[in-house]
């Protein structure tokens, strides 16, 4: 296909409730979409890096940057998207704003051709199980009633956010509310540090499904020594940034699960690529999220659908976040989401609600 133009959207979207974790809290979001125009179609990336460089190096303002002046330039060529990372690849990092920009030019190649992502991704199943992160509350009643209101709204499993100081009083007590049955897991985000060690495992005896993350995101041997100290499961997320970074990670024992954010790892072939690399090494992986709207979401839900994808991911419905998502929201179905069918993502934005929410836009020429 050959690139006609971009525009570049930043919108803002509110929040629901607070969300907090141990690097921070967020009330609101500043997303910026991907829009490409082809000759055939056009296409939508959502980019999920956040306001500041917290969750990872990358931050919104710099991924619009960087986007216009360098990724933009090196797609004057007609490509599809299996050349967009190879065309790409000499400008370093930015994974988040390289893999908006390959989701959008996915989405019109796969929208021109009348094919979903989820077909083309290689999904196994129309609908998906769901789960739901649940952040750091102000007191334990407040997360025990958070925790029993998306349990009555049907989510399979709960994640917990947890940190120094808010994690092995809150997380029992969670477990002992709603008892053995619940699918139960926590997230650090690499607040801990090895000598945590000792205190970390005392949540072994909690029956979790696995801790997220506990480390710093750059030392996958810190994890290989944590793994052999901890009976619960340890799952990388930060970490893996690439195949290659999962492939040592599970050389050196330093997870036994992988979360795949498609964002964090430049987008969804390469997904899809550490998806198939886990499934051949027996390690679990699921889908997890970055508070995406619907635009963003509807492809997390189409990799989730894939055959290795065997826990539930942070796929959960449009309004755990947002009163009104720019799409046609995601309902949650007896704790799962759809996989949408039609061609590309499946979904558009409504352009009326997409209006109201838009703070600027930017349209270049290629």
């Amino acid at each position: 296909m050959k690139i006609t133009g971009v525009e570049l959207r930043r919108i803002a979207m509110p929040l629901v409730s607070p969300f907090r974790t141990s690097f921070g809290t967020e009330t609101a979001r500043d997303v910026l979409l991907v829009r490409v125009v082809t000759p055939e179609a056009e296409g939508w990336g959502e980019c999920v890096a956040m306001s500041e460089p917290l969750y990872s190096s990358e931050y919104v303002d710099g991924a619009a940057e960087v986007i216009k002046r360098f990724l933009l330039p090196a797609l004057t060529r007609p490509l599809g998207a299996n050349d967009v990372a190879r065309a790409l690849e000499p400008i370093k990092g930015h994974r988040m704003a390289k893999a908006a920009v390959e989701t959008a030019v996915l989405d019109a190649q796969l929208r021109a051709a009348g094919e979903s992502f989820g077909r083309f991704l290689g999904a196994a199943r129309d609908r998906v199980p769901c789960g739901v992160s649940v952040g750091i509350m102000d007191s334990i009643p407040q997360l025990l009633d958070a925790v029993a209101g998306y349990l009555d709204e049907g989510y399979l499993r709960i994640k917990l956010k947890i940190e120094p100081g808010w994690d092995l009083a809150p997380v029992r007590a969670v477990r002992e509310r709603f008892g053995d049955d619940v699918l139960l897991q926590v997230d650090a985000n690499a607040a801990y540090t090895l000598t945590d060690a000792r205190h970390l495992a005392g949540l072994d005896d909690l029956g979790l499904l696995l801790i997220e993350q506990p480390l710093a995101n750059d030392d996958l041997v810190q994890h290989a020594k944590l793994a052999k100290q901890l009976r619960t499961p340890i799952c990388l997320d930060e970490s893996i940034e690439s195949a290659e970074h999962a492939a040592a990670a599970i050389a050196l024992g330093s997870c036994s699960i992988v979360n795949i954010k498609p964002g964090r790892v430049g987008g969804y072939l390469e997904a899809r690529r550490i998806h198939d690399l886990c499934r051949a090494n027996g390690i679990a992986v699921w889908c997890g999220g970055m508070l995406e709207t619907g635009l963003g979401r509807a492809a997390n839900v189409a990799l989730a659908a894939l055959p290795g994808f065997t826990l539930p991911g942070d796929t959960s419905g449009s309004r755990r976040y947002y009163a009104t998502d720019i799409t046609e929201p995601f309902e949650l179905n007896d704790g799962h989401l759809a996989v949408p069918a039609g061609p590309g993502l499946g979904v558009e934005p409504i352009p009326s609600i997409l209006d109201e929410v838009t703070t600027a836009t930017e349209w270049i020429t290629l």
